[in-house]
């Protein structure tokens, strides 16, 4: 049985409290970038990156350490930190030594030698500083400490390995859970099954209707023992799609006694499973926190052996019986689990949980990522902050007097950065990271650690640290593929934003770590725009599916003589809300309107009900929240009628499903292009010096995609029968029409690669 000595320390070695003060790590690249500059100083005959294996207690152990001195028999263990080191956790402190002690360990094994030099450096990746701590131990209490920690895990180890083995079993021998496949399922199924065999990355163009969660999950658990894959990430833009999957995987795993050993957990956001969003995250503060390494063995078995999905309900329940935090339980079965449905973030952003993961223990890893086409604009979020001076001077009043002086520091920057840099006209785009306000924020952010660590939890000190953090660490990476805009509209009102354009360059690594990756959606047309600014392997496949559903269930109509551009919307109020009346009493029913904004949408209403008093309409409103999204929502009524007004790309363009009569028509009156402004100036010159298609993949291919969007809200079985109208002259030309469904059209699914 194999298992890394980090893995083997993290489940043994760890007592006492979950500890997780708020004291910064520097990312992984300025980790990288600690340990090879400590390395770099070590000298010719110093061995970096020791690698050491050896078998104990019946398990066959494997792990790296840092550095290796073979003259002064010293073995060194790297951790890089930013401020103090005594404010490391000392639970994490434990980890460390008893991990560098493992590999002391297994290297008197491997050597012979009775004795050896451990040294744990802690490195501050801000002041450049090393703090040494160093012991000799002997190899037989060096053995017997490893000995001990391998007689901790082997029963689990154990179970582990029978459960693998069964599960492989099982999976082999899975049956598709209902008599027959929907049309065109099966191929689906099929292409899924032959990418997790030969281990590549495809985008899979599959429409709505055809049942994707189910059709996509199924062939891959298949493949899992095939393709000696270790676990299947499904990986979601929405809390409703993660919903999808926990159904799929419950009756791919069936129940009761005949339920498939197939091990099943959701990961929620931390404000959805916090029990105690009040309190600091660590044993002082939090009942929950507190002894919970000491308690997390019998938590773990339990939720191991649960009968169904680990979901968020569950872990509460077996996180209440055990008082511990059902959001750390969930961190720490993501280690134990076959399928893990998350949120994109987890696997693909800053400080994504699993695929750290993946890279700890050498995960092969089936990826399957849900509603794809989201991932470019979720990903420019996730490598992308904003830096407040409103929020900096608002805390700046209330702050204690230990905090005044770096606090007045960065005040001090904001104000030289305004008077150089701030347009009064509008924003500013710089050609880098202010130099002199970075070194500012790093000083602000260890004083702020230091004082948490001494006080009492503080609201708004932890969000200023966040929010310094965050904008150190992407300023650090700052390249092309980002960008630094400034805004000042008034004295004190300013905002630097790291806005990143191109995700490429952050989310190709996590790609290259993955075993097989699956993108799919009913909208990845054209490929090679999904795979230039995604950073998908150049290998990467494209293939459609075809459609359950034919043209003859759509009546597709293009009002190709009236203009939505911006200088003829007032000349097309009137004909929009004509065509609208005019569909409207040929075939009174519930209909959804999509318009570009918010102004133009009520322009057009306004005229309506002008024209058409009689026609029941309802809209969207900016800023609205849950309760009024479900009372627009309660408006489409099964034999209900009337007309409902959207915003194109809004949450209403999107992932809401009304079958049926509940909506039989669809108006899209834009062509859902971003506007023409200074700022997607700069994202199309960037676009066009990197991929040579800066148009296209600034404003057509995103527009598109969003009719595409919206308009597939009206044939979701193939049960349906609906209306489309394009309203617009450019839904005329060829190119536009390529773009769009090939089974609108009544044609075969069009190839974009």
């Amino acid at each position: 049985m194999k298992v890394s000595v980090r893995t083997l320390c993290e489940f043994a070695a760890r007592h006492g409290d979950l500890d997780h003060r708020y004291t910064p790590a520097p990312s992984a690249d300025e980790g990288i970038a600690g340990h090879q500059r400590i390395q770099a100083r070590r000298g010719p005959r110093y061995v970096p990156e020791r690698r050491l294996s050896g078998e104990c207690g019946g398990l066959q152990l494997s792990g790296r350490a840092d550095g290796y001195d073979p003259l002064a028999h010293r073995l060194e263990e790297i951790k890089t930190h930013r401020g103090d080191h005594d404010r490391i956790p000392r639970v994490q402190r434990e980890l460390h030594r008893a991990q560098l002690r493992a590999y002391g360990a297994l290297l008197c094994a491997e050597t012979g030698f009775d004795s050896v030099t451990l040294t744990l450096v802690y490195y501050d990746t801000a002041r450049d500083q090393e703090t040494p701590l160093t012991e000799s131990a002997d190899a037989a209490t060096l053995w017997q400490e490893l000995t001990d920690l391998c007689d901790a895990y082997r029963a689990w180890a154990q179970r582990e390995a029978s459960h693998r083995q069964a599960r492989d079993e099982a999976m082999a021998a899975l049956s598709f859970p209902f008599g027959a496949f929907r049309r065109g399922q099966r191929p689906l199924a099929e292409t899924v099954y032959r990418n997790s065999r030969q281990h590549r990355t495809l985008m899979l163009q599959a429409p709505t209707g055809l049942g994707k969660t189910l059709g996509t999950l199924f062939p891959a658990l298949m493949a899992l023992p095939k393709a000696g894959q270790d676990r299947v990430f499904y990986l979601t833009s929405r809390n409703s799609g993660r919903g999808l999957a926990l159904d799929a995987l419950a009756r791919l795993a069936g129940d009761g006694e005949t339920r498939r050993p197939l091990r099943v957990l959701e990961l929620s956001a931390k404000p959805d499973a916090c029990e105690h969003p009040d309190k600091a995250c660590h044993g002082d503060s939090c009942p929950l926190a507190r002894g919970f390494f000491d308690r997390l063995p019998a938590a773990r078995q339990e939720a191991a052996g649960h009968p169904r999905n680990l979901d968020r309900a569950a872990l509460a329940s077996i996180a209440a019986r055990h008082t511990l935090c059902p959001y750390f339980l969930s961190q720490e079965m993501a280690r134990w689990s076959d399928v893990v449905v998350a949120d994109v973030n987890r696997f693909f952003d800053q400080h994504a949980l699993l695929h750290a993961l993946t890279q700890q223990n050498d995960w092969r890893v089936s990826l399957l990522i849900d509603e794809a086409h989201n991932l470019i604009d979720r990903a420019r979020g996730m490598y992308s902050v904003t830096l407040s001076q409103p929020h900096l001077l608002s805390v700046r009043r209330q702050a204690p007097a230990a905090l005044k002086r770096p606090l007045n520091r960065v005040a001090r920057q904001w104000q030289a950065l305004v008077r150089d840099e701030a347009a009064a006209d509008g924003p500013r785009f710089l050609d880098g990271i202010p130099t002199a306000l970075v070194p500012a924020l790093n000083a602000l952010v260890a004083a702020i650690t230091d004082y948490l660590a001494d006080y009492p939890p503080d609201l708004a000190l932890q969000e200023l640290l966040f929010e310094c953090l965050s904008f150190t660490r992407l300023a650090d990476a700052f390249d092309d593929h980002s960008l630094c805009e400034l805004q000042a509209p008034r004295r004190g009102q300013a905002r630097l934003t790291i806005q990143n354009l191109i995700p490429a360059d952050f989310l190709a690594p996590r790609f290259q770590s993955a075993d097989s990756t699956l993108l799919f959606s009913a909208t990845l047309t054209p490929g090679v725009y999904h795979r230039d600014l995604l950073g998908l392997p150049e290998t990467t496949s494209w293939q459609g599916i075809e459609s359950p559903f034919t043209a003859d269930q759509l009546a597709l109509n293009t009002a190709t003589h009236i203009s939505t551009r911006r200088a003829h919307r007032d000349a097309s109020l009137a004909p929009i809300a004509d065509l609208i009346a005019r569909q409207f009493r040929e075939q009174p029913g519930n209909y959804l309107a999509y318009f570009s904004s918010f102004a133009y949408l009520d322009a057009v209403l306004d005229v309506l009900k002008e024209r058409a008093p009689d026609i029941p309409t309802w809209h969207q409103r900016p800023g609205m929240d849950r309760a009024s999204r479900d009372d627009f929502m309660a408006g489409f009524r099964p034999e209900g009628v009337g007309v409902a007004f959207a915003v194109l790309g809004g949450v209403f363009g999107e992932g809401i499903d009304l079958p049926g009569d509940r909506l039989i028509g669809a108006f899209v009156a834009t062509l859902g292009l971003p506007p023409f402004n200074e700022w997607h100036q700069v994202l199309k010159d960037r676009l066009e010096a990197r991929f040579g298609a800066g148009d296209d993949y600034t404003y057509l291919y995103p527009g598109i995609q969003k009719v595409a969007q919206a308009a597939g809200r009206v044939i979701r079985t193939p049960e349906d029968r609906g209306v489309i109208w394009l309203i617009d002259d450019r839904f005329g030309q060829p190119r536009i029409r390529r773009l769009l469904p090939g089974w609108w059209f009544g044609a075969g699914q069009q190839n974009p690669c």
